[in-house]
C-alpha cells in the first residue's frame, strides 16, 4: 500500500480547526486568505524569457461572516463551549 503524502481538507474543516485552536465559541466565522502579487521574467533559458506573475499565499486566517456558507461555519455549532462537567452550553435556536 502506498504511503499517504497529501491530506486534503474542505474549507469549513480548516475553519473548524482554527476556531478550536483559538477557543472561539460564538459567531459565524469563515476562511480568510491574503495573497501577494509579484512579477518576474522566467524561462527555460535567457533567450526564452516571458513575463510571469508570482502569487504567494501570505496569510491564512478567520474572518467574521453574516451567515454560514461553503467557507463559513457557526462556532457555537462546531465548537460549543463546555461546562465544567463536560456538558455543552445550549445553543439558542434562531
Amino acid at each position: 500500500m502506498a504511503e499517504t503524502t497529501q491530506i486534503v481538507f474542505k474549507h469549513t474543516e480548516v475553519v473548524e480547526a482554527l476556531l478550536k485552536k483559538q477557543g472561539i465559541h460564538a459567531g459565524v466565522w469563515g476562511l480568510y486568505v491574503r495573497f501577494g502579487l509579484s512579477a518576474a521574467n522566467v524561462g527555460a533559458s535567457g533567450a526564452d524569457l516571458m513575463p510571469a506573475a508570482i502569487v504567494p499565499l501570505l496569510e491564512i486566517g478567520l474572518q467574521k461572516f453574516e451567515q454560514e456558507n461553503n467557507l463559513a461555519v457557526d462556532a457555537a455549532r462546531v465548537n460549543p463551549q463546555t461546562l465544567p462537567f463536560g456538558d455543552s452550553v445550549p445553543t439558542p435556536k434562531p
